[in-house]
């Protein structure tokens, strides 16, 4: 073995134990070597060739014309032949069967037609008696059929949760939105509709609180008195507004209002069910047939389901319009 080969075993013994010197020390927890010492290139971002690009252009164009090419699409052709014809069956197989249903209907006036049994005789000859409402469509609504009405009201506050969670923005959004372009599609200060809402809205807010609470007395209800107050809150902010809306009808006196409805409904339907399927004496007076205060759970219903209605009509309209109350 020659000089020059000892020296190149000798310096490859020197790096392998170098190495593992440093290799050692970074398992004993000291600082390697080579961090920070080292300049690090970002990566050369991957550029396609021109002939790359031009030919995925051209593959593009001939997906799109073959897509686009209805008349020689036979596949196209087939599928809008087929709709056509099952559209067609569908129709008439569908007004078939509604003829059908209707021919076995029974004649119109016939004293046996299963419209005409004791359910609505019931209605008619004691619902006074039994409700005290002298209307006799708001008695059966809101306590023979008070469950059912419940249930509807409800229907109203998970449909304003739903739209709630899907357009609901942030406070600080809200506030950027406002101060950026708040009203830049609708009339901002228009002296004429302020005019005009400054004596419509509280004739509105009064004749639907008239509504609501004439309920069991003649037409109306919580429901058309609510939609009549929910539209005059419309009217207000649309002419004034949501700064000056928030003053009195703000997201806390919403949820406030719309939750308390909500539940005092649930509770005096409650205590009408469970005392009236086990035959206990109910305590809520009837009142005299005619005044207001009559119609036994009919009038505070009437109020929740007004209140609950003018907040679902006002929510879905602030939402749509602004995304907050």
């Amino acid at each position: 073995m020659n000089r020059r080969e000892k020296e190149k075993r000798k310096e490859k013994s020197e790096k392998e134990e170098k190495k593992s010197s440093r290799f050692e020390s970074w398992l004993d927890g000291d600082r390697d070597i080579y961090d920070g010492n080292m300049e690090l290139r970002p990566q050369k971002e991957y550029e396609p060739s021109p002939y790359l690009l031009r030919r995925q252009e051209n593959e593009r164009k001939k997906m799109e014309e073959r897509v686009n090419d209805v008349a020689r699409n036979k596949e196209y052709r087939v599928f809008k032949r087929a709709y056509r014809v099952l559209a067609v069956v569908f129709c008439l197989s569908f007004i078939a069967l509604l003829v059908l249903a209707v021919s076995w209907l029974p004649p119109v006036g016939q004293a046996g037609n299963p419209d005409n049994n004791e359910v609505s005789a019931r209605y008619i000859e004691e619902g006074l008696q039994e409700t005290g409402s002298v209307n006799i469509v708001t008695g059966m609504i809101l306590t023979y059929r008070a469950f059912d009405t419940f249930g509807e009201t409800n229907v109203l506050f998970i449909a304003t949760c739903c739209v709630m969670v899907m357009l609901m923005l942030d406070e600080a959004v809200l506030k950027k939105q406002e101060t950026d372009n708040d009203r830049k599609y609708e009339p901002k200060n228009d002296a004429i509709l302020q005019g005009m809402a400054f004596i419509l809205c509280p004739v509105i807010f009064i004749f639907g609180i008239y509504v609501i609470l004439g309920g069991h007395l003649g037409p109306g209800g919580g429901f058309s008195g609510g939609a009549v107050i929910g539209a005059g809150l419309i009217l207000y902010v649309i002419a004034f507004g949501f700064k000056k809306t928030q003053r009195f009808f703000n997201e806390a006196v919403y949820k406030t209002a719309k939750i308390t409805s909500l539940v005092m409904y649930g509770l005096i339907g409650s205590y009408f069910y469970i005392t009236g399927a086990n035959g206990i004496e109910n305590h809520i007076p009837l009142g005299l047939p005619g005044h207001i205060l009559s119609g036994g759970i009919i009038l505070p219903i009437n109020i929740c389901v007004g209140i609950e209605v003018a907040c679902t009509m006002y929510a879905f309209y602030a939402l749509f319009r602004r995304g907050g109350l």
